[in-house]
């Protein structure tokens, strides 16, 4: 199923991507996929409490100590934990929640939906930025 034409609008209009969970080891999605990311352009913010830098970026241990303007915030963590993430990426505003490819929550779409925060679930964000580039 294709983006809705609003997201689509976002991915291209963004400039900084939070990314929560991002790990150190380059052989995991979760390092693969930001790195893509930031080889297209986009400002990575690395969050992982584990790490200082990752790609040359400082790493930020959660996301209420981000005090830059975040635009999207890509989640590389468990289902069962995206709540928590989402309620605290609330609080930076960004235009647009991201669960990555097998995650996806309930609880965290309706809290995106009650603060008219564009989401997705379930999807690989290189994947589909691959489709509209």
């Amino acid at each position: 199923m294709a983006l809705e034409q609003e997201v689509v609008d976002i991915l291209k209009e963004s400039k900084t991507i939070a990314v929560v969970g991002m790990s150190k080891n380059p052989e995991k999605a979760a390092y693969r996929i930001p790195k893509y990311l930031k080889d297209v352009g986009y400002k990575l913010i690395p969050v992982n409490p584990t790490a200082s830098e990752i790609l040359g970026e400082k790493v930020y241990a959660k996301l209420e100590d981000i005090t830059e303007k975040v635009d999207i915030v890509d989640i590389f963590r468990p289902s069962e934990e995206t709540p928590v993430i989402v309620e605290s990426a609330m609080k930076l505003n960004p235009k647009l929640i991201w669960l990555q490819l097998g995650i996806s929550n309930e609880q965290s779409k309706a809290l995106a939906k009650e603060n008219k925060i564009a989401y997705v679930e379930n999807k690989c964000l290189m994947v589909e930025h691959k489709k509209i580039r």
